[in-house]
C-alpha cells in the first residue's frame, strides 16, 4: 500500500520554536493529539503530545531548537529521536513528517493507528479507527 499523507498546515503557520496540535480520534473518544514542533529553521517534528513519564502534554512545554521540556516534570524530549534525556530512559512515539514547497504533510497511517494499548481495544471493541482533524 503506498504511503497516503495529509496536509496539515504551511510551517510559516508554526512560529519558530512554537507548537500547533493536530487532534485525532472520533468525537467521542479523547484521544492525546500530535504535537508539531518547529525546531531552528524550518525543521518541523511530530511527536506524540504525552510525555512518557507524567503523561502531561508536551505541546505545554517549553521548546527548544533540539528539545521540549515536560510541562509535569523535569524531563526533556529529544524533538528528533523522542528520547528521554539521560538519565531518564523512555521514548515518545514520533510520527513521520514530509516537507514540500513550505506545506506539513503527516502519515496517514501512522496518524490512524492506535498510540497505545488502551486505544487499540477501544478502537476494537467498537470497531472503529482512529482518524485526525486538523487545528
Amino acid at each position: 500500500m503506498p504511503e497516503q499523507w495529509k496536509l496539515i498546515c504551511k510551517v510559516k503557520d508554526i512560529d519558530p520554536l512554537g507548537v500547533r496540535v493536530v487532534q485525532r480520534g472520533l468525537a467521542w473518544q479523547e484521544l492525546p493529539g500530535v504535537a508539531l514542533f518547529r525546531g531552528d529553521g524550518d525543521r518541523i517534528f511530530a511527536l506524540l503530545d504525552r510525555c512518557p513519564l507524567q503523561d502531561g502534554p508536551l505541546s505545554h512545554g517549553v521548546v527548544s531548537a533540539t528539545q521540549v521540556a515536560c510541562p509535569l516534570s523535569t524531563w526533556k524530549v529529544d524533538l528528533a529521536s523522542g528520547q528521554a534525556a539521560a538519565p531518564d530512559q523512555a521514548n515518545a512515539r514520533l510520527y513521520g513528517v514530509k516537507i514540500e514547497e513550505g506545506r506539513i504533510y503527516l502519515n496517514v497511517e501512522e496518524l490512524n493507528a492506535p498510540a497505545s494499548k488502551a486505544e487499540a481495544a477501544l478502537a476494537g471493541s467498537f470497531s472503529v479507527a482512529t482518524h485526525i482533524v486538523s487545528v
